[in-house]
């Protein structure tokens, strides 16, 4: 089908206003379209760039770091697009049926048809479960993140940050700059990287150098940074919350870090929920160890109208974000068939793919440096909770395994309601994939992946009584 052919404007709409939103909906803009852009945030600018609210008047480089000219410049340039978009904050896309994107905003449903869906939905944080991280205290980089640029306090007095990933050091950072006390970083990741992640990553050195600049920074500001360590448990009282976490340091010994918070986080899992409803393919990347929808070099999916962009489908990070969702958004251009936007497409497409090629070397070499701890999740004792929501424990899994020979993911929860709770297995999915592909002594990838049903998030249920 093409621009010519339909008998309405090309119906564009666009899910996420963070870079690869932004971007998206600024091609689309500059080829003449007004596109549908929703977003369930209240504001623009993603995770990453998340600005604080209405009022709040502290400087972008105290809330971004390293990162405050490219949060501005993003930030401005939407606020020029906004009078040429039919925005909608405050708006969850919660499910999705052929040309048509479900969504719900103040309680009230809506049905957006579309002939081009470019969903920009980024990723969350990617967890392994710790014993004890059901406690009060514990929460994720991006919650840690979303209390000092939304709110401009701390998750805690003394706070002890967990895990692996430049986000780990970034987080950190932010909020040693913000006059928090931060009690320790500690780094599941080896300190000595592989030669094959050092390479990859010096294809963007400058960003690579930035963060050995964040943990140099880190340290001068006496901070202990602890790499290669081994979490054991996070100490604390079920009443009182955290008090202190415990890790195997990279010699064996065992240090304790008392606190009254921790931010935990191993890098990202790209958000792919709507892109499951849309039926895309699916495949597992090996090197992160995560199912990822498949796309071809300009972000179109193994679906008609479907294009995918930023973290939600590669974790490029945010200048990888910006570039893929422009060149998404044209390529939908150029297939509609629309005169301005394939000529913008034929322009800068080649450009945009050897940028994307670029970063994806990049994201590899992450991987490889700050790899998921996958014998870590696999190895978490009997009694360790997996599952947040549910209270669904190591063992359980094992025994769904063993009792009921659940040898796939789907089946394992469907006996033990992991993944059923309100993440929908976005914290614990990963965790318990690994878990369950041990007890059987397969590799993780043959236990394949949760899937997706609507809604993709709890939604607030209309309770005005109806008359009989």
């Amino acid at each position: 089908m093409t621009a010519a052919s339909l008998d309405h404007p090309a119906r564009v709409v666009v899910v996420g206003t963070g870079p690869a939103g932004v971007r998206a909906a600024q091609a689309l803009v500059q080829a003449g379209l007004r596109p549908v852009v929703i977003d369930e945030g209240r504001r623009d600018g993603g995770q990453i760039y998340r600005r604080q609210p209405e009022g709040f008047k502290r400087p972008y480089a105290k809330l971004y770091g390293s990162e405050a000219a490219k949060a501005q410049a993003l930030h401005h340039d939407f606020d020029a697009l906004r009078a040429q978009l039919d925005y909608r904050p405050d708006t969850l896309a919660w499910n999705l049926s052929e040309g048509e994107l479900h969504v719900v905003r103040e309680g009230e449903p809506q049905t957006l048809p579309f002939d081009a869906l470019l969903v920009c939905s980024g990723a969350t944080d990617r967890l392994m479960p710790v014993p004890g991280w059901q406690r009060a205290g514990c929460y994720s980089l991006g919650a840690s993140q979303i209390a000092l640029k939304a709110q401009a306090c701390a998750i805690g007095a003394r706070v002890v940050f967990l895990g692996s990933g430049p986000l780990l050091y970034l987080v950190a950072s932010q909020y040693v700059q913000a006059g928090a006390q931060v009690a320790a970083v500690l780094d599941t990741a080896p300190a000595a990287k592989p030669w094959r992640a050092v390479a990859r990553l010096f294809a963007r050195p400058r960003l690579a150098l930035r963060g050995l600049a964040l943990i140099r920074g880190l340290r001068r500001a006496g901070v202990p940074v602890l790499q290669g360590v081994t979490p054991l448990r996070i100490d604390g009282d079920d009443s009182l919350g955290v008090q202190a976490v415990a890790v195997r340091d990279a010699q064996g010994a065992e240090q304790r870090f008392e606190c009254d918070a921790v931010g935990l986080g191993w890098h990202l899992r790209a958000e792919t929920q709507l892109a499951d409803l849309a039926r895309c393919e699916f495949a597992f990347e090996p090197v992160s160890r995560q199912w990822l929808p498949r796309i071809d070099v300009d972000g179109r999916s193994s679906t008609r109208g479907v294009y995918l962009a930023g973290d939600g489908v590669r974790i490029l990070g945010a200048d990888g974000a910006e570039a893929a969702g422009r060149l998404a958004a044209l390529a939908a251009l150029a297939d509609l068939g629309h005169a301005s936007g394939r000529a913008l497409y034929d322009a800068e497409s080649a450009v945009l793919r050897r940028t994307l090629a670029q970063m994806d070397r990049f994201r590899e070499g992450l991987a490889r440096a700050f790899p998921w701890p996958h014998a870590q999740a696999a190895a978490l004792p009997d009694d360790a909770v997996v599952c947040r929501c549910e209270a669904v424990t190591a063992g359980e899994l094992r025994r769904c395994v063993s009792e009921m020979d659940s040898r796939e993911v789907n089946r394992a929860k469907a006996f033990s309601r992991v993944g059923m709770g309100r993440c929908q297995g976005r914290f614990c999915g990963h965790a318990s994939a690994e878990i369950v592909a041990q007890a059987c002594g397969i590799p993780v990838e043959e236990v394949g992946r949760l899937r997706t049903q609507a809604p993709v998030k709890p939604l607030m249920m209309n309770t005005r009584e109806v008359a009989l």
